[in-house]
Order: structure tokens, then sequence, then C-alpha cells
């Protein structure tokens, strides 16, 4: 017992001489500039009332003394957008800032605009005042007004009448929103819907969602993490859900980051001029829908581009269905898939499919961009004519010597521009396989860039 009490009493002895010995360093003001680890923090769009990501500045002491910063501050002070986290302790403001030699410190960067925070630009700056003079880090960001859509206990976030949406404010959605039955939302051009984890937007039955993107002036549909990371990443947000006997009208769109892009159920669908990539299942999953598209482009998704069940009718002109998804190589990255049967929760559906594809690619990494799995006794009919196609063993399809399949291409490398999806760039290079080889379609003029079509024209949604 005594020896404990003895070893006890050494421990918090040695503690207090070291702690004493701590108290008694010496710290000057930096007689030298310090360094940064940046000298602008360039965060990305923020929006009313809702936090950015956090940002770091590293501070560098390269002296071999050690050092206190008198003041380090932001300019603007509480009347800042910004807000600033020292070495842990967060303020606006601090004094005597200790750093130890040929040592470093963290200043942390956020940015929280409050409700109608009038700057379209933010900027504000982080100063560093010393014996060797003033130093600034400089704060950047764009700000932007925003609506709300909040699901909780006491809001369903249902919107009861047809309503329009225009690009004055990012609307931003928390939980599902959903539109009544009946009833028509219209997303006009330039308007931007993000949506927070697991949240999405449902169409109820016989409602109409109208998207007019125009070139230029799309309609973006994506999570609401605005660091540019996060659009090269699935499954930041869950989806758009179609029910039975909805319609969609969707026009220079892009749709990008969920878990599904688009979900279809036994309803009317026309796709035009749009993007549809990195979605951790499905791009678009689509039951016993009516689908046709024109310049469609769709890109890494885990499971399929296009993945169709319980039949349908589908026509599909001008698309680009690439699929080069590598971030979970067990998943089957399929451009398309298609099924004339559907299991959900135990039970087994099936209905007639009806396929046409005409003037498109499909192409990916694997043996197979399409696989068709047909059900035996009910129908599945499909036409591919002027396709450029990654065909292999095992398809669910033959390609030569099959009347179904007219003037198409297996396995002629595309050549896209550039198919990584951090610069996704799928025009076609010269030597492409796809040139001149498409059959004329009335109607069918322009590409979705705007770029008149030839005659022959070229495979795809860009012509050459």
């Amino acid at each position: 017992m005594k020896l404990r009490v003895l070893l006890g009493l050494a421990f918090w002895s040695a503690l207090f001489l070291f702690s004493c010995k701590n108290d008694d360093i010496s710290f000057e003001e930096p007689a030298q500039s310090l360094r940064f680890s940046a000298d602008t923090v360039f965060c990305d769009t923020v929006y009313n009332q809702m936090r950015s990501e956090t940002y770091a500045v590293k501070v560098y002491n390269k002296e071999n003394k050690d050092v206190q910063i008198p003041r380090i501050y932001l300019e603007s002070g509480n009347a800042s957008l910004y807000r600033i986290n020292v070495d842990g302790r967060p303020g606006t403001d601090f004094k005597n800032v200790p750093l130890r030699k040929n040592d470093s410190l963290y200043v942390f960067v956020e940015i929280a605009p409050v409700a109608n925070a009038p700057e379209a630009i933010a900027e504000d700056k982080v100063v560093f005042q010393t014996a060797a003079g003033e130093q600034k880090v400089t704060l950047f960001s764009v700000v932007q007004d925003a609506e709300y859509f909040i699901q909780s206990d006491s809001n369903p976030n249902i919107l009861s009448d047809d309503t329009t949406w225009n690009n004055n404010k990012a609307k931003i959605i928390f939980g599902d929103l959903t539109l009544a039955e009946g009833k028509k939302l219209t997303v006009e051009k330039g308007t931007k819907v993000y949506f927070h984890k697991k949240s999405g937007l449902n169409i109820s039955k016989s409602a109409t969602l109208e998207v007019k993107g125009e070139l230029n002036h799309e309609v973006t549909f994506r999570g609401d993490r605005n660091d540019a990371r996060y659009d090269t990443l699935p499954a930041n947000w869950n989806g758009i859900r179609m029910e039975e006997s909805s319609q969609l009208h969707m026009n220079y769109a892009k749709v990008y980051g969920g878990n599904v892009g688009l979900q279809l159920q036994d309803n009317d669908a026309t796709i035009t001029n749009t993007i549809i990539h990195t979605f951790q299942s499905f791009g678009i999953y689509a039951i016993g829908a009516n689908l046709t598209t024109n310049n469609l482009v769709m890109n890494n998704c885990g499971e399929a581009d296009l993945a169709i069940f319980k039949g349908g009718n589908y026509n599909l002109t001008y698309s680009t269905f690439a699929n080069y998804w590598d971030l979970n190589g067990a998943l089957s990255a399929y451009s398309i898939y298609a099924s004339n049967s559907w299991s959900n929760g135990g039970q087994n559906y099936e209905g007639p499919l009806n396929f046409k594809m005409t003037n498109s690619i499909a192409y990916n990494d694997n043996i197979n961009a399409i696989l068709f799995a047909p059900k035996p006794g009910q129908i599945f009919d499909y036409n591919i004519s002027n396709c450029l196609i990654k065909y292999g063993d095992n398809a669910g399809y033959t390609f030569e010597n099959n009347n179904k399949i007219q003037n198409s291409i297996k396995n002629i490398e595309p050549k896209f521009a550039n198919y990584y999806i951090q610069k996704m760039n799928l025009r076609v290079k010269e030597g492409s396989g796809a040139i001149g080889k498409g059959v004329s379609i009335p109607g069918n003029t322009m590409d979705i860039v705007g770029v008149a079509r030839k005659n022959p024209s070229t495979i795809g949604a860009y012509e050459f």
C-alpha cells in the first residue's frame, strides 16, 4: 500500500515538474513571414442557411524558435459569413497564438450564410498580424439563394398544386418531396435541384414532371454536396421515382451522383438531350415503362445505365450508353440490361417487351454491353439498327445472321474523347467506327450540343 502511495506521489510530482517546464517555454514574435499551405481558399458554391464543407489552411513556422502570433482574425469580424477554427478553438478573433519551432497549426474555414444573404460573391480574409508584417489568406465563395423543402414528422413535404420552379433560387430537398396525384411540376431552364443524403423526388400516380432545360441552360438534379469531388461519386441522394400512369418529359437535363437516377414504372417517359451518369445501381430503372430517348448520354452506373424489367416499349435513337464504372468490380456495369420479367417482394411479374434501338452506341469495358434476359413464353421483341455494340458470349442474343440486327457494328472501338468520369466527354474522335454509320431519321437534325446531323450521320448523341 505504501509503495502505491509513493509511486503515485512520484508520478504527480513528475507531471507537475514537466508542466512547469512547458510553462517556462518562451515564445517570441515571428521575425520572419509565416508560410501557408494556400494563400486563397476557394469554398464551393453554398446556399443560404447551409454550412459549407470544412476547408483547412496549414500555417508553418519555419524559424528555429518558438513563436507567438499576436493576432489571427477575420477581416470582417463578426459580420463575416465565414467562421474559422484556429488549432481547435472556434471564433473570429484570436490573440497570442503559440506555434512551436519548425511546427505548424491548422486554421479550419467554413462559410455559413444567413437567410437571404445578399452576396452573390462572398469574400473575406484571415489576417495574421506579426512583427514581420501583416499577412492575409483570402476566402472566396459563391453564395446562392435557395428554397428549402424539408420532410418531417409534421410536414409530409407534398406539392399539392401545379407548381413551376425557375432558376431564381436553387431547390434544396431534405427527405422525400412528393408531387401529389394528378398534379404537374414544371422545372424551367437553368434550375438547380439539390438533394440531401437519402432524399428524393416522387412523382405520384397520373402526375407530370416536365423538365424544360435548354442548351447551356440545363436543369440539374444532383446531391447537395457541392465540392467538385462529389461530381464523380454515386449514392449522394436517392433519385426520381415516377409512379404508375405518370408522365415524364425531360429535355436538356443533367442527372447524376445518386443511387438510382430515374425509376419508371408503368408510365410514359420522353428524355431528350440529357446526360445521366454516376449512379450506384441504375441510371434508369424501367419497369413496364414506355420510354423514348433521343440524344441521351449515359455513363458510370454500377449495375446498368438502362435496366429494363417486366417488358414495356422502348425506342432509343441517337443515344450513347457508355459504362466505364470502376468503383466496385463486383457490379455488372452493363450499358443496357433488358428482361420481360420482374421479381419484387417475392412476386414474379411479366410483360411483353418491344425494344428498338437506332443510331446508338452501347459500349463498356466488359464482355457485353447489352444483356438480354428473355422469359420463355412471354414476348421479347427487339430491333437494333445502325448501332455500335460491345458484344461477346452469353449476351442473350446472337449478332451474326440475325434479322433483328441490321447494319450494326460489334466490338469496334468508338474512340470516345474521354470516357473517364472526371472529364467525361463522349464525343467520338477521328477514326471512330461510329462516324458516318447512322441512318437518316426524320426530325432528328441536331445532336445534343446543337450541331447539325450529317448524312450519313455519326452514331450516338454527338455528331462528328
